[in-house]
């Protein structure tokens, strides 16, 4: 069923206006339907989504609440959000308000009572302004905000890691400041390196969760096998090489945050799962039979066009609405090259470079080459072309020999070195395994062996690079300088 058919269960009040309220910086690409565009300008304002539940008559009279949570739930229980004490009529869990592209909808949680809306019972119900809900003897009026705030550039030009004092990048360090306390679900997309976790990092420590674990999960990086024990852990016995019960992403981020890093690469028959995951706040391990409550923030990231994989059947539209309350766009390095100056001058003046190279200078003819360069991986491109000069230059001063020889525009283009005497699939095999055994062991001899820093500077998953290690049998401890 497409996500904007009607439910048959539904009773449809007046949804009101279609649509999350989302953020795309800059405009590029579309976004699919039910998604406001914001191109951010020197000033532009941002739709946030609030409402009001206050409780007009019954033992609770007069306690009220305003939220921007995606999900609300009102109940006798003091884990809600909501809390009807003093009513012994309701359910310790009674009824719940979720955010969707199409308005604030109502849903029952199997209530002893029901849930009543203006007078009818219902068990899922689209809200509109003013509605009357009655929870047991309780009467409760909601009421949408809906709140417009004007973003300016941040006066800063550092982040949470984050580097640039361009006004593109001063922009999303303004939105990265106003969405942290925003308990909503955030997508982040860009082209590889732009720094898509580090926004993860920042929006997790500004938020009311910071205290709270940050889970990382490289759903590219997994094994496709192995990921849906990774999300939703498994129990002894489930599948072979499982000796032990292990929790997944989803329970060790409880009550913190957890970090989907490239969402599009994850599994079309997966996606569901993590569907039921996200609505329900619950898992059940792989194996398992219990069902374990979840309560994290999800932010995912993603370096492709979600619209187009909806679009050609890979990825499914209702996963990309719940999720893409907020969708924050990380522009390419090459789109704001006037940050190239300020980021190498940040990363030579940390206290680790210092102590290990001394001081460096890079020259006027080294940074024009620097600034010139199209840098399609981008932030981490450039951090480690850096790291490249750092260990082969000598001297206080960077020169344009120091530099590799693609940004001095002497890179030759060579032929794959493939076996056309074999079979497509095979010479393609045998390609990617030549391709991946010489990537690994340049970026393991440039890191002198530590696979945390290959790890980082490669962008795959630790146990990634301790895999392809083990696979070429590479010798990492003797790259490592005595």
């Amino acid at each position: 069923m497409s996500s904007h058919e009607p439910n048959p269960d539904d009773v449809l009040t007046n949804p009101g206006d279609s649509g999350l309220d989302s953020v795309l910086i800059p405009e590029a690409g579309g976004v699919g339907s039910g998604t406001e565009v914001l191109v951010l300008q020197p000033q532009t304002t941002l739709k946030l989504r609030r409402c009001r539940l206050q409780v007009t008559a019954g033992p609770d009279e007069g306690r009220s609440l305003v939220s921007d949570k995606e999900r609300l739930r009102c109940g006798a229980h003091s884990s809600n959000d909501l809390v009807l004490a003093e009513d012994r009529a309701v359910s310790r869990h009674h009824f719940e308000i979720l955010t969707t592209e199409r308005g604030w909808l109502l849903v029952d949680l199997n209530s002893t009572n029901g849930t009543f809306l203006d007078g009818r019972r219902v068990e899922r119900a689209y809200l509109s302004p003013g509605a009357q809900v009655r929870a047991g003897s309780s009467q409760l009026s909601f009421t949408p905000i809906d709140e417009e705030v004007t973003l300016e550039p941040d006066g800063e030009g550092e982040l949470g890691g984050l580097v640039g004092e361009s006004v593109r990048m001063r922009q999303v360090f303004a939105l990265i400041k106003k969405i942290a306390p925003l308990d909503v679900s955030v997508i982040v997309g860009g082209e590889t390196g732009t720094g898509k976790e580090l926004v993860a990092r920042a929006i997790h420590e500004r938020s009311s969760r910071g205290k709270g674990p940050l889970v990382v999960l490289d759903c590219g990086a997994i094994p496709p096998e192995l990921i849906e024990s990774e999300l939703f852990g498994h129990e002894k016995g489930a599948f072979t090489g499982a000796m032990t019960a292990r929790p997944g992403a989803f329970e060790r981020a409880h009550g913190g945050t957890i970090f989907l890093d490239e969402l599009g690469e994850l599994r079309l028959d997966l996606q569901p799962k993590l569907l039921r995951v996200l609505e329900n706040r619950e898992v059940r391990r792989v194996g398992g039979n219990d069902v374990l409550e979840v309560d994290c923030r999800v932010i995912a990231a993603t370096n492709r066009d979600l619209v187009k994989e909806i679009a050609a059947g890979n990825f499914r539209e209702d996963l990309f609405f719940r999720l893409s309350v907020i969708h924050l766009q990380l522009p390419p390095l090459r789109e704001r090259r006037e940050d190239i100056p300020l980021i190498l001058k940040r990363a030579l003046a940390d206290p680790e470079v210092l102590a290990r190279h001394g001081r460096k200078h890079i020259t006027p003819e080294a940074q024009a080459l620097l600034m010139a360069y199209d840098w399609p991986g981008n932030v981490r491109e450039l951090v480690n072309v850096l790291s490249h000069v750092l260990a082969f230059s000598e001297g206080e001063d960077v020169l344009p020999q120091h530099l590799p020889a693609r940004l001095r525009g002497q890179a030759r283009e060579l032929p794959l070195p493939f076996n056309e005497h074999l079979s497509f699939k095979d010479a393609k095999e045998q390609l990617l395994e030549n391709f991946e055994r010489e990537y690994v062991n340049r970026v393991l001899s440039r890191c002198e062996g530590n696979l945390s820093r290959a790890a980082r500077e490669s962008g795959l998953h630790r146990k990634s690079i301790e895999r392809l290690v083990k696979k070429y049998q590479l010798d990492a401890k003797g790259m490592k300088p005595r």
